[in-house]
């Protein structure tokens, strides 16, 4: 919905197809919210009966949608914006729970600094992880289990 909003209503409808084909099957969804965070939690609010998960790709949201999203049984993924000085979202780690964080990239776009701009990849996972250790005050390993053990459960198969 970010270029083009001449479809909204069959993109919501699409969505909230593909969100119950993710309930019905046990399988995790992503949700790329760029300029729709408010709405696409909306859909997922509605939608969740306690067998939907999923992360919240790209997550560049507040500390009230952090919680919208603790509510609903999901994860925030953080990638390279992590690293970006005016991104707010260094500031804003501390106030999730670590729980809820998935490290990952966006690859092929916002790769971190000091690769900014350039190809991203996954390569660059560490630079993300090492911000995030800072911002916490933990070590890069620490980092590492917490996030690898988000990522296991957010991928188990219940079924």
């Amino acid at each position: 919905m970010y270029w083009d909003t001449s479809y909204r209503k069959e993109q919501e409808l699409a969505f909230e197809i593909q969100l119950r084909w993710g309930r019905e099957l046990g399988l995790t969804v992503f949700l790329h919210s760029r300029e729709s965070l408010d709405l696409n939690i909306d859909i997922v609010t509605r939608l969740q009966d306690g067998r939907l998960k999923g992360i919240f790709h790209c997550f560049s949201g507040t500390e009230t949608h952090v919680r919208q999203i603790a509510d609903l049984g999901f994860k925030v993924g953080i990638g390279g914006v992590l690293t970006f000085k005016k991104s707010g979202l260094r500031e804003l780690l501390p106030s999730i729970p670590q729980d809820m964080l998935v490290l990952e990239t966006d690859a092929p776009y916002l790769a971190p600094v000091p690769y900014r701009g350039k190809r991203n990849e996954p390569s660059y996972i560490p630079l993300i992880a090492n911000a995030m250790a800072d911002a916490l005050a933990l070590s890069p390993e620490e980092v590492s289990r917490i996030t690898l053990a988000n990522a296991a459960s957010v991928f188990a198969r219940k079924n």
